[in-house]
């Protein structure tokens, strides 16, 4: 037995050899190949897909460093003379005690303002004698001017001034009672003060009286 195994032993070796040998130039011949026959391998695009995603790029704009002006020299010390102790005079300090015998005066008392309060003219309502415009009622519609704008829009009515009258029936102040706008009020105000009345009368005296005047407005009688 042990012979038949050293008998063995170099054979199996030997077909290793050659298997190995056979395996290697079957690889390398295999290897030139594939290098003669496929010289070019095209590669595999590996695209990868995913979110876009949008970037906004800014305009930074630059710092501009301005050529400032130089800061303003610093002010000079300016030098004050001072007086010596030479030519400084004696000063007398008068006496500041209190003598608590001295009688003091009172302050006068302080002047009073006198205020004079006008006294708001008063106006009778109602007299034994009224006023009444010279020339009568007709004498104030005779000065009226229709309103341009009232006569377009169509606008009729009374208005009712009233008229504040001194002694001697002159105008000296008018209110708006009643309107009806569009420029009839002010044109039966300005008629009412340019009218000189009769001075109304109390007990035989002239006095002051406000009367109600009525302005009317007419587009028949305007035309």
């Amino acid at each position: 037995m042990g012979l038949l195994k050293n008998i063995i032993k170099p054979e199996v070796r030997f077909r290793y050899k050659i298997a190995f040998k056979l395996s290697l130039i079957v690889s390398l011949s295999l290897l030139i190949l594939a290098f003669k026959f496929f010289p070019h391998i095209e590669k595999s695009e590996i695209v990868l897909e995913g979110p876009q995603e949008l970037f906004t790029v800014e305009d930074v704009q630059q710092t501009v460093h301005e050529n400032l002006p130089p800061p303003p020299p610093p002010k000079p010390n300016i030098l004050i003379a001072t007086p010596s102790d030479d030519i400084l005079e004696d000063v007398d300090i008068s006496s500041t005690e209190i003598d608590f015998s001295e009688e003091v005066a009172p302050p006068p008392p302080p002047k009073k303002e006198t205020v004079v309060v006008e006294e708001e003219p008063t106006f009778f309502v109602a007299v034994e004698e009224m006023p009444s415009p010279i020339g009568g009622i007709g004498a104030i519609q005779s000065k009226i001017k229709y309103p341009e704008i009232a006569r377009r829009a169509g606008l009729e009515g009374t208005v009712y001034i009233l008229a504040y009258l001194d002694e001697e029936g002159k105008v000296v102040k008018t209110e708006i009672a009643k309107g009806i706008g569009g420029g009839c009020d002010e044109e039966a105000d300005k008629a009412v003060r340019d009218t000189k009345f009769t001075p109304g009368k109390q007990r035989g005296k002239p006095v002051k009286v406000k009367v109600m005047i009525p302005v009317k407005f007419q587009l028949k009688d305007a035309s």
